[in-house]
């Protein structure tokens, strides 16, 4: 409750503005409470920026590629609806990360994970044999990421310039990247490696 708390009053008054006695007038607590818990305020904003980053990643990619672009997909609107949802939150954090540097190792663990999440995902695609392409791992999980972020960042600020329905946009993201790596997308063949043979339809009526 003080996490969640101290994050929404960072959100909206940044490091300056997020007083121990805001923060505990927004969780019902009193400012003694903060301090016994966290011990200072800088201590109680880095421990909230750190866990804002723990929904994100409710919906893991699997270690065994199935349906490449259901499980992508998923995994990316996840991600998007998080960012989105505390997009208030990122953009303090970016403005201040200069004069308080202390904040920059919370603030990239989330694109960090995200970035470990996607390299082995892709990996897991070439040796599973759904793409023959010699692709950059990293390439292509910084690209997709910088697509998210940028969707959730700033689809409110100039909606017009990104895909709809913004509901639908991040899997279309990661359809894209999954194109771009040579892994097939489209429901008749998304689940099927690269190189397998299928049996052509039988007629109906033969």
């Amino acid at each position: 409750m003080i996490l969640n708390a101290a994050a929404e009053v960072f959100a909206q008054h940044g490091f300056r503005g997020s007083t121990t006695r805001r923060i505990a007038d927004a969780a019902s607590v009193n400012e003694v409470t903060i301090f016994r818990y966290f011990g200072s305020k800088d201590a109680l904003l880095q421990e909230a920026i750190s866990s804002s980053a723990g929904t994100a990643f409710a919906h893991h990619l699997p270690s065994e590629p199935v349906d490449p672009e259901r499980e992508l997909g998923e995994w990316c609107t996840t991600l998007v609806k998080h960012l989105h949802a505390r997009r208030a939150m990122t953009r303090k954090v970016m403005a201040e990360m200069e004069e308080r540097p202390e904040m920059t190792p919370c603030a990239v663990q989330a694109p960090a994970r995200a970035t470990h999440e996607l390299c082995s995902y892709f990996r897991k695609l070439r040796s599973n044999g759904f793409t023959d392409e010699d692709f950059d791992e990293i390439g292509a999980a910084t690209m997709l990421r910088g697509a998210l972020f940028h969707d959730a960042m700033a689809r409110d600020m100039m909606p017009d310039v990104f895909p709809k329905p913004a509901s639908k946009a991040a899997a279309r993201y990661a359809q894209l990247i999954l194109r771009a790596i040579g892994v097939r997308t489209g429901q008749a063949n998304a689940s099927t490696p690269v190189g397998t043979k299928t049996e052509p339809p039988t007629s109906l009526d033969s």
